[in-house]
This record gives structure tokens, C-alpha cells and sequence, in this order.
């Protein structure tokens, strides 16, 4: 493994590890972005309902989301490593074991409690949790690198996954992402670790702390600002408190109401219903999917520039102009989709892809400004909870739409409205935590006296 030498010139560890992190986040995100193209072939076998699939993927979606910020608090328990091993098995597990499953219910249990908790557990939050620990600087960026991480796991497993589904057939993706997710655990083994002090390093842009207010290491035990809790509260009851002290400020619910709604409009509209959608209006299912991977190519490049762009401009005024194209490009989906690929849709799957989780770096930064660095992970947890509960909601509402009209155009205009709406009300979250507080009385999220700035300097 490296290590940073004292010249500076060899890589940092700390991008060693976000490379390794990323690999760990595309494997858990290549099943979870495989669920549009598996719903018709499930179907098609076993003569279930749209309803009954799109249920199926709601309690994924729901429980990955639910599963985030506890997940973040038991990655400050038991580390960063564990967890990450721990949640890659359930992800293989559960997509292995499909491939013999009869039952709707074991669809439930296997898409919703293995790979829901599995990809929860490295979802967003994992990222938020290792550019907070590992780079002092560049957080933006990096977080944009792992919010990206999801796309790129479309991109790489939807076309194969649509392809054998439409070949020799789904169980074969399965396996495949199975066994993606087992391959990188001895990845994260050797080279994650879960704090750069346990490496002798320190985080990427920091520098050297005076003499006396570093942690030290003496015989074996940790002193000074080092904090180490093995007899702390349990993660759950961390979750829970960080939950209710947070729920007593307005930006927190505003973080919470629009982050639901971008979740709504990706994972639950777009992300499990764009295939079947295409395939209503005459588009093969093998070219909607190469759509919806396409949408992964711009989503990188996307998300990296919305990170970038968050070190550098206000994120509310991000997310306003974010949330308001989103809801624009929404509302004329209707009237673009056609059996072959027109240069509208294109622009459509361009401009969205551009779009997709450009929200998230932004959202991290104002979860640190209002939070506090050590509690910004689990408080985010919790906004991205609330984003994977819509898109549970919209997987399950655009069924039913689908279901009981026989088309999704109110499904698409739903979701168009709600990104609109969702765009003005982040104008309303403060600029800054709010300074009235007595020490006493603030909250353990609140960033401690000296640290407090504004969004942009608190998420560098």
C-alpha cells in the first residue's frame, strides 16, 4: 500500500482509499440500477403484476434508504472496513440467491432486506463518511466522485444486464453482479482503512496540528483529541438522537422535503420505470437501457463538475438551478419518447444524465454548514433516507399510474411539478447554521465556536 512520503510527491493514501471505495459503490450499485431491466422479464416469467414488481423494488428502495444513516453511525462503531465487507456479501447473497427464487415474496426479501440493506450500507453516506474522515480539502470533488459511483455502476452493468435478459436471460446479470460484489471485498481489506490515523497519515490537505493538540499514541492507548468510545451508545440510539436534535431546525426539513423529491424523480421515475416506459412507446427494451447508460456517461461528468462547482458557489442557488431544469425536462418527456432514438431524446438523456445527482455534493455541504463536520455523515443520512423513501413512493405511484391508465403521463408531469417545487424551496435553507445558540444548548451537530462560516468555506 502507499503511503504519502515526506517529500509529498507519491500518491496520497487517502485517494488510494476513495479508489477503492468507488469500486465497492459501483458493485453495490450495478443490482440496484438493474431492477428497470429486470422487471419485465420477471413478469414475463412468473406472470406477476407491475404492481407486484414495482412493490418489490419500493421496499428496496425504501429500506437501502433507511438504511443509510444508521449505517453511518455503525461505521463510527465498528469502522469503515467491516462495514463495507459486511454490506458487499449481502449485496452478492441477495443477487445470487434470485436466481432460484419462485416466490413474489422471496423477491421482497431478497431485492428488499439483502441488496436494500447491502447497498445501503454504502450508499451516499459511506461517501459522506470518507471525505469528511479522509480529505481535508477537495471534499466537493470527492464527494462528487462518489455520488457518481452509482452512475458508473449503470454504466457498466445495465447494458449487459438488458442484454442477457433479453438473451440467454436475467438470472445470468445476476451472477454477474454477485459475483462483482464478492470480487472486490479482498480490495477493500487491504486497502481501506478507517481513519488515516491508523496509517500514520493525515488527511488529504490537512496540516500538521501544533505540538500537544494532535492525538498521540502512548502505550497503545490514544490521548489528547483522539476520541474513542467502545463503551458509547449504540449506533441505532446515535441515528435516533442525531435524528431528534436535527428535526428542531427548518433547515433540516428542508434539506429532508427536497432531497425526497430528487430521489422521486431518479431512482423511482426514471431509474426503475424509464425502460418499461420506452418499451410502451414502441422502444426495444436493449435500447432504452443503452439510454438509461448513457445517462450514466453524462452523470459522472456531471456530478463531478456539481462537486467542483459546490467548492466554489453558493449550493443553494445549485439546487435551485438544478431541481427547476429537472422539473422542465420532466414535463416534456411525454411528448419526446417514440420508438426510435430522436435527437430530442437525446437531448433529454444528455441533459438528465448532467442532472441526475448533481444535487448531492451541494446537499453534503449544507449538511456540514448546518451540522457540524462530526455529525454532518448520520445527518445526511437521514436527507438521503428521505430520498430513497420517494423514490420508493414514485416506483410504487408510477406503477399504479401505469396500471390504472395504461400510460405514465402523470407520473411524468408529478414528478415535474414536485422538481419545481422542490427548486424554490431551496432558496428558503439558510445560508449559515444559526449563531444565537448558547454553547449549553447547542446541539452535538451545531459546529463548535471558530468553526462556524459560510456553506462554501465549510465544504472545503
Amino acid at each position: 500500500m502507499v503511503s504519502p512520503s515526506a517529500g509529498g510527491r507519491s500518491i496520497h493514501r487517502a485517494w488510494w482509499v476513495a479508489i477503492a471505495v468507488l469500486g465497492a459503490l459501483v458493485a453495490a450499485a450495478g443490482f440496484r440500477s438493474s431492477t428497470g431491466a429486470l422487471i419485465e422479464p420477471l413478469e414475463y416469467e412468473f406472470g406477476w403484476s407491475r404492481t407486484m414488481t414495482s412493490g418489490a423494488v419500493t421496499a428496496n428502495l425504501v429500506i437501502y434508504g433507511l438504511t443509510a444513516p444508521f449505517a453511518a453511525a455503525l461505521m463510527e462503531r465498528l469502522g469503515l472496513r467491516r462495514v463495507m465487507v459486511g454490506a458487499l456479501l449481502l449485496v452478492g447473497i441477495g443477487s445470487g440467491l434470485t436466481t432460484v427464487m419462485s416466490a413474489p415474496w422471496q423477491l421482497w426479501v431478497l431485492w428488499g432486506g439483502f441488496v436494500g440493506l447491502g447497498a445501503g450500507a454504502m450508499a451516499l453516506v459511506l461517501g459522506s463518511v470518507v471525505a469528511n474522515r479522509w480529505f481535508a480539502t477537495r471534499r466537493g470533488l470527492v464527494t462528487g466522485l462518489f455520488s457518481a459511483a452509482s452512475s458508473t455502476g449503470q454504466l457498466i452493468f445495465l447494458p449487459a444486464i438488458a442484454a442477457f435478459a433479453a438473451g440467454p436471460g436475467w438470472r445470468y446479470a445476476a451472477l454477474v453482479v454477485a459475483g462483482a460484489a464478492i470480487a472486490i471485498i479482498p480490495v477493500i481489506v487491504l486497502v481501506v482503512a478507517d481513519r488515516p490515523a491508523d496509517v500514520g497519515a493525515l488527511p488529504y490537505g490537512a496540516e500538521p496540528e501544533p505540538e500537544g493538540s494532535r492525538a498521540a499514541e502512548v502505550g497503545g492507548r490514544h490521548t489528547a483529541t483522539t476520541v474513542v468510545r467502545p463503551a458509547g451508545p449504540s449506533p441505532a440510539r446515535v441515528a435516533l438522537r442525531t435524528l431528534g436534535e436535527s428535526s428542531h431546525r427548518l433547515s433540516f426539513w428542508l434539506l429532508v422535503g427536497t432531497f425526497f423529491v430528487c430521489g422521486w424523480s431518479t431512482n423511482g421515475l426514471i431509474g426503475t420505470h424509464f425502460i418499461p416506459a420506452a418499451h410502451d412507446h414502441g422502444m426495444p427494451p436493449t435500447t432504452a437501457a443503452g439510454l438509461l447508460a448513457l445517462i450514466g456517461i453524462f452523470d459522472i461528468a456531471g456530478t463531478i463538475a456539481s462537486g467542483w462547482l459546490t467548492d466554489r458557489v453558493d449550493p443553494r442557488l445549485l439546487l435551485l438551478a438544478y431541481y427547476v431544469l429537472r422539473g422542465l425536462s420532466l414535463l416534456v418527456v411525454p411528448s419526446v419518447l417514440g420508438p426510435d432514438v430522436e435527437p430530442s431524446v437525446f437531448l433529454f438523456i444528455v441533459f438528465y444524465g448532467l442532472d441526475w445527482v448533481a444535487t448531492v455534493p451541494p446537499t453534503m455541504a449544507l449538511c456540514r454548514a448546518h451540522f457540524g463536520l462530526e455529525r454532518s455523515s448520520i445527518v445526511f443520512g437521514w436527507v438521503f433516507a428521505s430520498h430513497m423513501v420517494g423514490a420508493g413512493i414514485a416506483a410504487t405511484y408510477a406503477g399504479w399510474v401505469r396500471q390504472s391508465s395504461g400510460d405514465y403521463l402523470w407520473a411524468w408531469l408529478t414528478a415535474g411539478i414536485l422538481c419545481l417545487v422542490a427548486g424554490f424551496a431551496c432558496v428558503a435553507i439558510p445560508r449559515r447554521a444559526a449563531e444565537g445558540a448558547s454553547p449549553q444548548h447547542r446541539t452535538p451537530d451545531s459546529p463548535p465556536p471558530g468553526q462556524r462560516g459560510s456553506v462554501a468555506s465549510s465544504s472545503t
